[in-house]
């Protein structure tokens, strides 16, 4: 008798309202409160209530319509993956519903639960880092593509940013433009982006035959200017003959960039500087212009709203895919990309 599943009359005794409350609230029908509605779907959850004419129209039809779910929609990384999977829906015609989990695991299983009740085909969800993530605490009966933070699920189709490609890319540069005495002021140890940045750095200084210059305690910080200054300024009294830093990210460049000029040195003549995500307002805001690793987000978001309408369309793929990010060159690292501005204070 307990191995019953859970009926809507169960459902709605759970949640504390009618019947025809509770089948308005798992339905998405108007005229039911919010805080109902998030009850109904809160005891329908627990009690894994899944109604079968429910479960047979998913199976039976294609509404059109794709749930992006979003654990932090001011995050300023989200917003570009949004807008590229935004556009690739919408070359094919179909109906986007937006839900922000705002970083809760509860809120994200009752953000779910609701896009379902509206019968999506899919759905997208969009992490707030790269730090890999536990995958959907109930499996929907539905198709889901993750992308930025990848699911620990190798079954999962996961997209990122190839953080690892991005460390090799600011060392190529870097030595390319004949610097040797190379160090890096990166973010918080606790993101898998600092650490696969820094891991791309030391390989690719490896197969250069160079060394990292710095203690490695110094290695990771905040992600913000005031620890690029700081540390940016132990670099440069211990290590007066460093030539170019690689930054954990523009926020951190821009820090290492007010340190490098504060001890009187030229960039990019005496010392160059790279950072990551190309951040406009940060990049074209420092004087010189701050070289950046782009991470491609938009294209990021796009690649994974194609492969979650080819899942829905029967082409299963599975595993995390790591997408190709950019070089943008400016005149932190190159002295030739340094426009004059007459009068720019």
């Amino acid at each position: 008798m307990d191995n019953d599943p859970a009926t809507l009359a169960d459902v709605a005794r759970a949640a504390g309202v009618s019947v025809a409350t509770a089948s308005k609230a798992l339905n998405g029908r108007a005229h039911v409160s919010a805080r109902a509605r998030e009850a109904v779907l809160a005891a329908a959850s627990e009690l894994s209530f899944r109604p079968n004419p429910f479960a047979r129209a998913l199976n039976r039809a294609s509404t059109n319509t794709i749930g992006m779910l979003t654990s932090d929609l001011d995050n300023r990384f989200v917003l570009p993956i949004l807008l590229g999977a935004e556009d690739a829906f919408g070359a094919g015609s179909l109906s986007v519903l937006l839900a922000d989990a705002r970083d809760s695991l509860l809120r994200e299983q009752l953000q779910l639960q609701s896009l379902l009740t509206r019968r999506v085909d899919g759905v997208l969800v969009v992490g707030r880092t790269t730090n890999p993530r536990s995958p959907m605490q109930s499996k929907p009966n539905v198709p889901v593509v993750y992308v930025y933070a990848p699911s620990s699920d190798e079954e999962d189709l996961s997209f990122e940013p190839n953080n690892e490609l991005a460390g090799r890319l600011a060392v190529e540069h870097l030595v390319a433009t004949g610097r040797t005495r190379i160090g890096i002021v990166n973010g918080e140890d606790t993101y898998s982006a600092a650490r696969d940045r820094l891991r791309g750095v030391a390989a690719a200084m490896e197969e250069h035959g160079l060394e990292l210059v710095g203690s490695p305690g110094m290695v990771f910080g905040a992600w913000n200017e005031a620890w690029g200054r700081q540390a940016s300024r132990r670099l440069l009294e211990r290590h007066p003959d460093i030539d170019a830093v690689i930054a954990g990210s523009d926020h951190i460049g821009r820090g290492v960039m007010d340190a490098v000029r504060e001890s009187g040195r030229r960039i990019p003549d005496d010392v160059a500087v790279i950072g990551f995500d190309n951040w406009d307002v940060l990049v074209e805001g420092a004087r010189p212009q701050l070289t950046s690793i782009d991470m491609n987000l938009q294209e990021l978001g796009r690649l994974a709203a194609e492969a979650l309408v080819d899942t829905i369309d029967g082409k299963v793929r599975r595993g995390r895919v790591r997408n190709p990010v950019q070089l943008i060159v400016r005149g932190s690292t190159d002295a030739r990309l340094i426009e004059s501005r007459t009068g720019a204070s």
